[in-house]
């Protein structure tokens, strides 16, 4: 009988030593910028083990903040701090198991309320709205048990100066040991993608990563702002800018954009560039 990879997945992970836990000698925890898919990330044993690794790698946050493609929304806004909040299946043409998993996460008010001290008055609670598929599907992988708590920030804007101001209110919350994450893909092009070749990388996955790449590495946030006119493979990569964005407030949040970053997972998922990072 094939087994579900997530479900081996699952199996591994429960082997592992427990997770140490940050505590304030540890100084701010990083801000991480994930690229996220749908389902299929459940069903790559490669990606879930570079997740869960990276993860692994970092103290366990006393919570998480998470920025996530699928929410645009203004004003700002953060998910419903009532327990027992619906997930969002932000998705379809999958097999019906994805629609009844879970991420029941402990109690987010004592986060919210961190968070608004932060950000400006006026931050609305969508009291009705749980985390959507670009937090939860990477989060069950890099924290299974679900013993984090976590909230949700939409992304109010795409404007690369406003989301880097933002990231910046958010640079205390490290301090205090909430993970600061930006979750997107690092190419996005999915209506230009030969899904006959799902091994392919197209030239401009490709020629975009590499850019990016390039950019971060010298922490040229300027360049890095100007993606939409700079950048190879544009407009193929991002046809829409909302999975690439997020990248602006996990640069915000470290304690200096124009540092290099230290990349944690690259190379590709259906030809897509799957690179993720941390900032210090």
């Amino acid at each position: 009988m094939i087994r579900h990879p997530f479900a081996e997945h699952l199996e591994r992970v429960a082997t592992l030593p427990a997770q140490r836990a940050w505590i304030a000698a540890d100084g701010a925890l990083p801000s991480l910028y994930i690229s996220h898919g749908a389902p299929p990330t459940l069903e790559d044993p490669l990606w879930m083990r570079q997740l869960h690794d990276w993860a692994r790698a970092l103290p366990k946050p006393k919570s998480i903040l998470i920025v996530s493609a699928h929410w645009e929304s203004a004003p700002l806004s953060i998910t419903s701090t009532k327990p027992g909040t619906e997930l969002v299946y932000d998705f379809g043409g999958f097999a019906p198991m994805y629609y009844r998993m879970r991420y029941d996460t402990p109690d987010n008010s004592g986060l919210a309320r961190q968070v608004l001290a932060v950000l400006p008055d006026g931050v609305h609670e969508h009291q009705s709205r749980g985390l959507d598929h670009g937090a939860w599907v990477p989060l069950k992988i890099m924290y299974p048990e679900a013993d984090v708590p976590v909230l949700q920030l939409s992304i109010p804007t795409h404007d690369s100066t406003a989301l880097l101001a933002l990231g910046r209110r958010l640079r205390a919350l490290r301090e205090e040991g909430v993970l600061v994450i930006g979750s997107g893909f690092m190419t996005h092009g999915l209506p230009f993608l030969d899904w006959s070749r799902p091994d392919r990388v197209p030239g401009w996955s490709r020629q975009f990563d590499d850019w990016a790449a390039e950019a971060l590495s010298r922490g040229d946030v300027e360049e890095l702002a100007d993606f939409r006119a700079k950048a190879p493979g544009m407009p193929y990569a991002h046809p829409t800018v909302e999975h690439f964005t997020p990248l602006f407030v996990t640069l915000g949040a470290a304690a200096d954009p124009e540092e290099p970053v230290t990349t944690a997972i690259d190379g590709y998922a259906m030809g897509l560039a799957k690179r993720s990072f941390q900032a210090a």
